[in-house]
């Protein structure tokens, strides 16, 4: 059926529901529910010893970096309170995600389990004061630590990096910082050598960088700073390539020799400020007579032998060429 034709067919009847819908009656019944809850809210916010139980994320700040806990710590907490509606009402609004415990503060008076009254104090700074903590578990956290050694390991990198097309890498990569501080055992420590990154892909890089990069973790073992930058030097590179002369070094003096062809196209990359000051003159394609001598196939595979060390992956093409000796 054409939806024109439900829609005309439809639409008296809905304005004629909607004509006779009896529209103060649910005006006054909406009024009457408001009402209803605002004197249900007086009631609730005038009420005493209102029951309520809430759960807390414990933060833990200022760890000493060459300490463990004897003991795992909880990662929350739940307390029971009780107090008027209107705190209760509150609470259930503005209440802290979590609970901070400051482990230097703490531990700095020879303290190593958090209990009693001093626990009691720290729960009640997260409530008004006519808050009563009616209980809490867990009831305690251990604090207690235990000294770890310590080794001073350099920075690997466990990755990839990839540069765009027109930019390659101008240097080594760098760490900062160099290096990290590892704590642990005796026994975890002896077998560290360095402190790997995690397995990481840079792609496409096109201009210095400097990068996060996390130390992969190590069973037993923390490390300070758990993540340090990578810097990648790039510079911007540009095509270009010479046709150089095969020459042959060592011959006998009644001997010469010829190569076919006799010049090879090296190609090679170069930095955008060294490209007007590279030439022909500072590439050479000499070969030993020595070294090929005896080459029965009558070829020899080319080598350069002489090239600025500005360049970067420089190619030779042809590989190999034939030669033949001629007598003087």
């Amino acid at each position: 059926m054409d939806l024109k034709a439900v829609f005309r067919e439809w639409m008296p009847k809905i304005k004629e529901y909607f004509s006779t819908f009896p529209w103060k009656n649910m005006f006054a019944f909406l009024f009457f529910l408001i009402m209803a809850f605002i004197f249900w809210l007086m009631l609730f916010f005038q009420k005493e010893n209102v029951e309520g139980t809430y759960r807390f994320a414990i933060k833990y700040t200022n760890i000493p970096e060459d300490v463990v806990f004897n003991n795992p710590l909880p990662q929350f907490i739940d307390i029971s309170i009780s107090d008027n509606g209107s705190e209760i009402f509150k609470l259930d609004i503005t209440k802290k995600d979590s609970l901070e415990i400051d482990v230097s503060k703490t531990t700095n008076g020879g303290t190593s389990i958090l209990q009693g009254e001093e626990f009691r104090q720290l729960l009640s700074s997260q409530f008004a004061t006519s808050t009563r903590i009616r209980g809490y578990y867990p009831m305690t956290v251990s604090l207690a630590t235990s000294k770890l050694e310590s080794k001073e390991l350099k920075v690997t990198f466990d990755g990839e990096i990839t540069t765009s097309r027109a930019n390659l890498m101008a240097d080594s990569i760098i760490f900062i910082p160099a290096s990290v501080m590892a704590y642990g055992s005796k026994e975890s420590l002896s077998n560290l050598n360095t402190a790997i990154t995690e397995y990481t892909i840079f792609k496409n890089i096109n201009a210095t960088s400097q990068l996060p990069v996390a130390i992969y973790p190590v069973e037993g073992v923390k490390f300070s700073p758990t993540e340090v930058d990578i810097y990648i030097p790039v510079v911007e590179y540009t095509e270009q390539s010479f046709e150089i002369p095969i020459k042959a070094t060592h011959l006998p003096r009644n001997l010469d020799v010829k190569f076919f062809p006799s010049r090879a196209t090296v190609s090679f990359s170069v930095t955008l400020d060294a490209y007007r000051e590279i030439t022909p003159e500072d590439f050479a394609i000499e070969l030993d007579y020595r070294s090929f001598r005896e080459n029965e196939n009558g070829r020899v595979e080319l080598i350069v032998t002489k090239k600025p060390a500005s360049i970067v992956d420089p190619k030779i093409s042809p590989t190999s060429v034939e030669f033949l000796f001629e007598n003087r």
